[in-house]
Parts: structure tokens; sequence; C-alpha cells
């Protein structure tokens, strides 16, 4: 007899898991996800706490505009700053820089310029951020470096003849003063930027030292050169979706005004920003090696989908398909930040006629910094004032 009650309740509990079952395929079918959908879904959701230490002449202004549009997107708080578009760089970085900060703020966003303090930092976002960083070549770092900001560093004003970048690396010390103002824009300014002394030298063992604990930071370094792949680890670490990391590259500098180094004239460059080489030369390492985990061939794929489908936002968005000189911009909503005394910087078009459904995003991809940061919210008072006074004195 308890034999018999045993298979009974046996039979109804196999029974009861077989509809069970049979109900959740339903439902899964009807809400248009496979159990493969369900399973990614539980594993991975889009990271919303983000740290971008955003470092200068890396295509970060680039990268600055992939994360405004998903802050947008999402709802997100920024930590943005107050008056200007850094947080007083080159101070370094303080929770009270950032704007309406009150002990104890939380923020979803940390992104824009700024002398890298962590310890401030980690007090404006949840513990589980993600910190992230780009890194470039140092000598073709210290060339964008150079002609963009060497007019603002008046040991560079006695600098005479046609070529000052190469007068200047002739003999360095003769136009550089560690102490001299802005002179950080000239040597190793990724260690500066970092937080780091940007005067020791490459075999200095505090460079190593600074190196490691950068490593214990960040949780992804990318790098300019390899700038698609790079967007494709971050998608990847961040949880994102292709459509999140289309961009347009912004910043970026007519052909005419870069400096073609000769190889002489490129070691002379390493060997001033010895110490920019080391930290880059590790992270290069490090980023191929998440590469190879990534797998090449997933990533080639990756990287294909990528620029198709920023082609074809290319093709939705821009007026004949490319960047322009700052004089042919006709709308000043596009017209990028210029450096003191020049116009160097190349800008878009966009579109007069394209689909209504494509005009907001066309127009926040090719908005630059100064504007999309205006466009959020942010009073940048001083920073117009700053740019005002360049283009009427310089």
């Amino acid at each position: 007899m308890g034999a018999l009650k045993c298979t009974r309740v046996l039979r109804r509990l196999v029974l009861w898991v077989l509809l069970t079952n049979i109900m959740l395929v339903l439902c899964t079918k009807k809400a248009g996800f496979s159990r493969a959908n369900l399973v990614d879904s539980e594993e991975c959701s889009p990271a919303l706490n983000i740290m971008f230490m955003k470092t200068h002449k890396t295509a970060s202004s680039t990268i600055l505009n992939i994360l405004f549009r998903f802050g947008e997107k999402h709802k997100l708080k920024f930590a943005f700053p107050d008056g200007r578009n850094d947080f007083f760089y080159p101070s370094p970085f303080l929770c009270s820089q950032v704007k309406d900060y009150t002990h104890g703020d939380c923020f979803n966003i940390v992104c824009n310029h700024m002398r890298f303090n962590h310890r401030e930092v980690a007090k404006l976002l949840p513990p589980d951020a993600v910190y992230f960083t780009i890194l470039r070549d140092p000598v073709d770092l210290f060339e964008s470096s150079f002609h963009y900001y060497h007019r603002a560093v008046p040991l560079t004003w006695r600098i005479r003849g046609e070529d000052k970048l190469a007068e200047f690396l002739d003999n360095p010390e003769r136009f550089y003063s560690s102490e001299a103002f802005n002179s950080f824009y000239l040597k190793n300014l990724l260690s500066f930027d970092f937080g780091l002394d940007n005067n020791l030298e490459a075999d200095d063992p505090r460079v190593l030292r600074d190196i490691h604990d950068l490593s214990q930071h960040f949780d992804l370094v990318l790098i300019a050169e390899y700038f698609e792949e790079s967007l494709i680890l971050l998608k990847d670490k961040l949880c994102w979706s292709m459509e999140d990391i289309l961009y347009f590259k912004l910043n970026a500098r007519k052909g005419s005004s870069v400096s073609r180094l000769t190889p002489e004239l490129r070691a002379k460059a390493l060997q001033w920003n010895g110490a920019d080489w080391r930290l880059y030369q590790h992270f290069n390492a490090s980023f191929w090696d998440r590469v190879e985990a990534y797998g090449r061939e997933r990533m080639s794929r990756e990287v294909t989908e990528l620029r198709r489908r920023n082609s074809e936002m290319k093709a939705v968005c821009i007026e004949d398909g490319g960047a322009v000189e700052a004089r042919k911009i006709q709308d000043r909503r596009f017209l990028p930040w210029q450096p003191v005394g020049e116009s160097s910087i190349l800008g878009y078009n966009m579109k007069k006629s394209m689909e209504p459904k494509f005009r907001t995003i066309c127009e926040k991809m090719l908005t630059p910094e100064i504007q999309y940061l205006s466009d959020l919210g942010v009073n940048l008072w001083l920073t117009r004032l700053w740019g005002w006074f360049k283009d009427a004195v310089f």
C-alpha cells in the first residue's frame, strides 16, 4: 500500500515538472527569447557605473562622445565640472571640483579631463565602477601636444625658425623648465595626466612602481593606434551593444599641420618622453594579451562589423562623407575647439536632408565636447571666456 502511494506521488511530481518546463518554453518563445538569451542576460548586463580617465591627445574626445550618448540614453548621473570643461586641470582632482557636490553624493559616470587622483575619484562612484583609460604612442602624442599647446607654454616663444618642434628636440632643456607655466604639456604628458611626476627619467625605479599602481586602479587600458580593437574590448568589458560604440572621429587634425618626424627626431622625442614610453610599453603588452584572450578571429569579425556600421552612419549623417576644415563648417554647433592661434582641427557638416528618425543621433554623434557639455546643462563660462580671449588676442 505504501509503495503504491509513493508511486502516485512520484508520478504527480514528474508531471508537475514536465508541465512547468513546457510553460517556461512557451513563455520564453512568446517573449522572443531563447534559453541562450536568458543565460546571457543573467550573466551580463550593461555596466552603468564608469570612470573614464580622459588623457590628452589620445582620441579621448571621441570616447567622451560615446559616453555622453550612453549616459543620456540611460538617464545616468554625470559628475561634471563647474564653469569649465575640465576639473581645474592641471590641479590634482578633488571631489569639491564637481558641480553641486556634497559629501556622500554618488554618480554613475566621471569622464572629463582631470589630473588623476584615485582616492578622490573613488569617493564619487559605487564600488562596482569600471575604470578605463586610453594611451597613445608617446612620440606621436608629443608631436600632437607640441603642435596644440606650445603657444600656451611661454618658454617656447623663444624658439625661432620654421620647424619649432625640431629645434626644441635638438636641445629641449633650453626651452623647458619643470617649474615653468604649462611646461607639463611638453614632457611625459601621459604621466602627468595620471597624477605622476612627469620629470622622472625612464630608468628611475619610481616609474615601474607607478606603472604597477596604475595597473591596480584600471580595469582596461585602450590603445589609440588600435582604436577599433579597443572599442570592441570596451564593449565586451562593459557588456554594451555595437550600437553603443558607434562613433565619428572627433578633434582630428588636418594633415598639413602634422609634423613628419625623421627617425632621428623620433628617437629624440622617445628619449625625452622615456617615462611615458615605459608606461605605454607595459599597457600595450597587456592590451594584446586581452586581444589574444578575446580571440583574434572573433576580434577581426567584430572590427569588420563596427566599420560597416560606422560607414552606414557616415552615409546617413555626414555631408560629403568626411571631415572638413573649420572655415567650411556651416553650423557653429559642430565647430570644434581650436588651439591657440590656429584653426587646424577638423569638423563635420551634417546632411541637410535625412530621415527624421536619424536626425537626433546624427546631431549627437557630430557634436564636439564643448557644445555637448552645454547641451547636458554644464555652465562653461570660464571656458567660453578663455575662448573669447584666445581668439581675440592670438
